[in-house]
């Protein structure tokens, strides 16, 4: 799950947006089949400075997995673009792209997603494996001291959806419960409220 806490909002802009992983996976197979079927393939994504030791710096992992009765979504387009980047990485075919390109149209159908601008309190909670998220650009404030202003947290909850083993490259750990979490050589854990 991911957690936002809006301290400040922008001056403009920033609005959250949520969209179904399972209603564009069945906007896909009623349109597309072919291309929905490529995204259950692992397909390279970059894993932007976040590597834990001795690991690739992207991950192989599919846009779209079942597991155990669930549809799970693992999606940031700009990743997997940027992934390309590693001469190793595996290649983004012609098929992959027109796919990754339906999906992204789906992302951002207005007849699929909605949006919301947290305020200030405002605290949203979104799962993570059922719902893709997103928000506008945004401008800021010409003062910075009132720049936008959102805390992230990413809890792991008892009872959570049991997910591939695919998912132990990004978390370190799949158990219910207890999900690791993104943890690289110099973090320092703190939650700045200023």
């Amino acid at each position: 799950m991911v957690g936002l806490l809006c301290i400040r909002e922008a001056m403009e802009g920033g609005d959250s947006l949520l969209v179904s992983t399972s209603t564009i996976y069945n906007e896909m197979v009623a349109r597309r089949p072919d291309l929905a079927a490529l995204l259950f393939e692992p397909i390279a994504t970059d894993r932007r400075g976040e590597v834990p030791e001795n690991e690739k710096p992207y991950l192989e992992i599919p846009v779209l997995n079942w597991h155990a009765g669930f549809l799970t979504g693992f999606y940031q387009r700009q990743y997997i673009d940027s992934a390309q980047r590693f001469p190793d990485a595996p290649r983004l075919t012609p098929d992959h792209v027109e796919a990754l390109d339906l999906f992204d149209a789906l992302a951002n159908d207005p007849n699929l997603h909605f949006s919301m601008r947290l305020q200030p309190g405002d605290m949203q909670f979104v799962h993570n494996h059922a719902l893709l998220h997103d928000r506008t650009g945004f401008r800021d404030w010409p003062d910075a001291s009132r720049n936008r202003h959102l805390l992230r947290l990413w809890p792991s909850m008892a009872g959570d959806r049991p997910l591939p083993d695919c998912f132990k490259q990004r978390y370190g750990s799949i158990e219910i419960g207890n999900r690791g979490g993104i943890i690289v050589k110099g973090t320092s854990l703190n939650v700045p409220l200023d």
